[in-house]
Order: C-alpha cells, then structure tokens, then sequence
C-alpha cells in the first residue's frame, strides 16, 4: 500500500512538471536584472542598434551579449552588422549569436562594403523555419537598406534600418516592408512583429505609413544617443493581422551590471515583453 502511496504521489509530481513545462517554454529566457524583471511565460523581443559594436570600443559583442542575457532577451534584431570586410573581418552576427549560446540567426545584406557586406540580422534561441530578405528601395544620395525575416513556429520577426537621408525615401522603404508583409502575412495566424532604427521620431511621415499596417507596441522613450538620448527612433511593432497576442510591457534598459550602454554602442537597446 505504502509502495502503490509512492508511486501515484510521484506520478502527480511529475504531471505537474510536465504541465509547467508546457507552460513556460524551454527557450523563454529568465531575466536577472530586477530593474526590469520578466514574468514567466513572457516572450522578450529586443530591438537593438549596435553600430558594428564598434562605436566606442573595439569589440562590445561580449558586452552587448551579457547583456541580453541579463534582461532574458529571447529574440534579439540587430542593426549595423559587418560581415567578414576589411573593416570589421569576421561575421559579427555570427560571433553574436555564439555568445549568446549558439542562437540561430540570419543575416540581411544591405549593401557590399569593403570587399565584404554591411546589414542587419536576427537571433533566436529557437529553430528557424523560413528567413529571406526584402531589399528596400535605394533613396538619391542614401546607402541601399534591407529588411530581415525569420519565421518560427510561434511568431514572425522581422529586422531593419531605414535611411536617414531623404525622407521620401524612408516613406517608400516602409511602404515596401508593409507590401511585401502583409502579401505574405497578412492572413498567418501567426504574430508578426517588426522592429528597427526608422530614423523616424513619432507623428513623423515614415511611423505614419508604418502604422497603416502596423501598430507600435514599444514605448516612446527616447533611444538615441545612448549618451544623453534625446529622440525615440527605434520601435518594436506587430502587423495588424488578427494573429493573437498580449503586450505585458515595455522599456529601454540604460541600467545593467554586465555593461555600460554609453559604450556599447551609440543607442539604446528597447525591448517588448509579449504572451503568444
């Protein structure tokens, strides 16, 4: 009786874990900076613009990497990346995604530079199932950009850094993101969510066209500079195609025990807690 006692408790012991296991995914980060806790079950996308890691020190990927981990970031979008040029002559996203224990990621070429390639990219702890990049139309006098697009099975993310020249142009990149996503995504049952450096300050032309399509699911602090930001130009958003979700929060971490965010690169990372 006392055997058959033992056997069923730990039976119900393990139906228990096996129930919060399957509430609480295996590749949902835990945060360890109680100056932004995050909840269990939470999803905590970052976007981030990272200038090469390399605008005031050598090399900010272990920096910028610890960092990540601090706040739980369980799906990081960078801007800014060298890949193997003379520059910079290894492939930074690649290096990035390693520190950060071996993520999957793709990287999004925007234009050939220095005998290599300079663009933004994507990393997820999670297997990617469909990535590709939408080229954005090249404004007079501005350098081409490009959009990046992962597809996991819980949610579609997307990565990219408009012009900052010519605002006719800015307007024409975002027009092709919303284009090209709502084509693809504009009936996925699945959330899409778009983060970037618009080079755009809220009310302007560019969030105005953004947000046909979109709604902007980041708060409006300020993200640029790092070192006394004055203007909100990096958003996290989600395409407005039923798919279901819940904004939990969100906030531009300036705060962290494992780096200083003036050096680490010349913005601010900002992040949106999401349940799927």
């Amino acid at each position: 009786m006392k055997t058959t006692r033992k056997l069923l408790v730990a039976q119900a012991l393990l139906s228990s874990l096996a129930l919060c296991l399957a509430c609480s995914p295996a590749w949902e980060a835990a945060s360890s900076n109680d100056s932004y806790p995050k909840a269990k079950g939470i999803v905590r996308l970052v976007q981030y613009n990272v200038g090469v890691f390399s605008k005031e020190i050598d090399n900010s990927i272990p920096m910028v990497a610890a960092m990540m981990k601090e706040i739980g970031a369980d799906a990081v979008s960078l801007n800014e990346l060298d890949s193997c040029n003379t520059r910079h002559t290894n492939d930074q996203l690649k290096d990035f995604a390693k520190a950060m224990g071996i993520w999957n990621h793709h990287y999004s070429r925007a234009m050939a530079y220095r005998e290599g390639a300079y663009g933004v990219g994507i990393t997820v702890p999670v297997r990617i199932l469909d990535s590709f990049t939408i080229p954005l139309p090249k404004g007079s006098g501005s350098e081409p950009r490009a959009c990046c697009v992962v597809e996991t099975r819980h949610y579609v993310l997307a990565s990219t850094h408009l012009d900052y020249v010519h605002e006719p142009s800015i307007v024409a990149q975002a027009r092709t993101i919303n284009e090209v996503l709502v084509s693809r995504y504009g009936r996925s049952g699945k959330p899409v969510f778009l983060c970037g450096d618009m080079n755009s300050v809220p009310g302007s032309d560019v969030m105005d066209e953004l947000k046909k399509e979109w709604v902007v699911l980041s708060c409006e602090k300020a993200t640029y500079p790092a070192n006394g930001p004055r203007e909100c130009i990096d958003y996290i958003l989600a395409l407005k195609n039923g798919a279901k979700y819940w904004v939990v929060g969100s906030d531009v971490p300036v705060s962290f025990r494992e780096g200083d965010v003036s050096v680490a690169s010349d913005h601010l990372p900002i992040f949106v807690d999401v349940k799927l």
